[in-house]
């Protein structure tokens, strides 16, 4: 069946020509279709979102870009989008949110060195998410060296490396073999909410040392964010002897600063039921992060704080795949 797909480019690794200074994204959507080529069963349109190296990528265009993929969806079967792997995961993680309620899927991709260069993984990565997309029923993905993981899961864990991302405390939900892509059942679909792509970037995150100050704590509130995502020790544990952590949580809570508390592991969940440590630190305003990334934890806690009046009780619930319940 003919499929209607669109390209979104952002710029990243995948779009960029060396310059005076380094690399810089300077390849447009259609010319980067153009060095790679399209399948012949697919229309694919191509539209430049912005080109940006992927660091320069924040809450704002996560906007532009939740917008102009969901005018694209109206017409389309599906959004690819070329994005640089620095910040992918949290681009990821933070569309998941945002395109909450969508029923046509959106994949995203780019690649370790650009498309001009001899050994590149950009077209062999572009080809991938081509094939997920076409064969993918709803949900937001990250699609890099044969991987498919779903966009809440997805945490880059190699700066050179082709097999640069990870699925974080979920399996992949699927991979792409000689016989294509092996996808998993498509994910729930929860209900659209009001304000979708309505985000508060105003969120800190703090990985602790022995040692942190509470007065750390205290400069969050002061410094105007109404966000918290705390790197915890092991299953959550934060320090109260000599600098009070768990009390200063509490009153930074009344302050109005709302705090998702995760793990420093990169695997397994947070759990604040087992050593005295932990047990008092969950509040109205303190939530556990279970076993997200700290990607997805950011992206979920600056989506909440879009409409805390409403979302605030969904931090305790997987929306997309980013917590195991």
């Amino acid at each position: 069946m003919h499929k209607k797909f669109i390209l979104l480019a952002t710029g990243g690794t995948i779009a960029s020509v060396a310059g005076e200074n380094g690399l810089h994204p300077a390849i447009s959507a259609s010319e980067l279709l153009s060095r790679i080529g399209v399948p012949g069963d697919m229309e694919i349109v191509c539209r430049d979102v912005f080109a940006l190296d992927s660091s320069n990528i924040q809450p704002e265009e996560w906007q532009i870009l939740a917008q102009a993929v969901r005018a694209a969806l109206k017409e389309s079967d599906g959004v690819l989008i070329t994005h640089g792997t620095d910040t992918m995961a949290y681009t990821a993680a933070a569309l998941s949110f945002m395109l909450l309620g969508e029923t046509k899927p959106v994949v995203i991709t780019g690649s370790q060195l650009p498309i001009g260069h001899p050994l590149s993984d950009a077209t062999v990565n572009f080809l991938e998410a081509l094939s997920v997309l076409d064969h993918a029923e709803r949900g937001v993905y990250v699609v890099f060296h044969h991987k498919v993981i779903l966009g809440t899961r997805a945490v880059k864990i190699r700066t050179t490396g082709f097999d640069a991302f990870h699925s974080v405390n979920a399996p992949l939900f699927g991979h792409i073999d000689a016989e294509g892509p092996h996808l998993s059942p498509a994910p729930r679909i929860f209900p659209l909410p009001a304000r979708p792509d309505a985000i508060d970037s105003r969120v800190f995150l703090l990985k602790l040392i022995p040692g942190t100050s509470v007065e750390m704590l205290d400069w969050v509130a002061q410094a105007g964010y109404k966000g918290l995502v705390i790197e915890a020790f092991g299953l959550g544990g934060l320090h109260y002897i000599r600098r009070n952590l768990v009390d200063q949580l509490h009153a930074i809570a009344e302050k109005g600063v709302i705090t998702l508390v995760t793990t420093q592991c990169i695997y397994e969940k947070a759990n604040f039921s087992l050593y005295e440590v932990g047990r008092n630190v969950l509040s109205r305003q303190v939530f556990s992060a279970r076993d997200m990334t700290t990607e997805a934890a950011v992206a979920k806690l600056m989506w909440v704080l879009g409409d805390a009046e409403h979302r605030l009780p969904l931090l305790n619930h997987s929306l997309c795949g980013e917590m195991t319940e």
